[in-house]
C-alpha cells in the first residue's frame, strides 16, 4: 500500500508544505516588525492547516509522512533560501520577488492537489471539503501575487 500513487502524491505535497513553511519561517524573521511579517504569519497559519489535512489523510490510510521526501523538501528550501539571500531580501528586492514566486508555485500546486483529489474515489475524501481547500489556495495565490507584483515593481524600477 505504501507505493500507491495516491499516497505518494499526498506525501509529495506534505514535503512541499515542509519546504514552504521553512521558507515562510525565514521570511517572518527577515521581516520582523514590518508589514510583511503579518502577511507571512497569516500565510504560515493557513499552510500549516492544509498540512494537517494532508497528514490526517495519510493517517486514515495508515501511512506516515515520508521521512525522505520531507528531508528532500527541507533541503530544497535551503537551496531556495540561499538563492533568495544571494538576490537580496530587502522589501522590493529581487530576493523577495523570488521567494514570493517560489511560494506562488507551491500554492498553485496545492490548488491543483485539492482539485485532483476531488476526482478520486477514495472514501476518506468524502468528509473533506476539497472545494473549500481549493478556494482557499486560490485566495492565497491571489494574496501572494499582489505582494509579488509590488516586489517586482520595486525590484525592476530603473534608478
Amino acid at each position: 500500500m505504501q507505493r500507491q500513487p495516491l499516497f505518494i502524491y499526498i506525501n509529495d505535497h506534505v514535503a512541499g508544505s515542509v519546504a514552504a513553511l521553512e521558507l515562510i519561517e525565514h521570511l517572518i524573521s527577515s521581516y520582523d516588525g514590518q508589514p510583511l511579517e503579518s502577511f507571512f504569519v497569516d500565510l504560515e497559519r493557513e499552510i500549516k492547516s492544509d498540512q494537517v489535512v494532508l497528514k490526517q489523510l495519510l493517517a486514515v490510510a495508515e501511512q506516515k509522512p515520508s521521512f525522505f521526501r520531507n528531508v528532500a523538501g527541507w533541503i530544497s528550501e535551503k537551496f531556495a533560501r540561499s538563492k533568495v539571500k544571494f538576490a537580496g531580501q530587502r522589501m522590493g528586492g529581487l530576493g523577495l520577488l523570488q521567494a514570493l514566486e517560489i511560494l506562488a508555485l507551491g500554492i498553485r500546486g496545492k490548488q491543483l492537489l485539492w482539485r485532483a483529489l476531488a476526482v478520486s474515489d477514495w472514501l476518506a475524501l468524502q468528509n473533506v471539503d476539497l472545494a473549500h481547500l481549493e478556494q482557499r489556495a486560490m485566495e492565497q495565490g491571489e494574496r501572494v501575487e499582489e505582494k509579488r507584483l509590488v516586489a517586482a515593481r520595486e525590484a525592476f524600477t530603473v534608478r
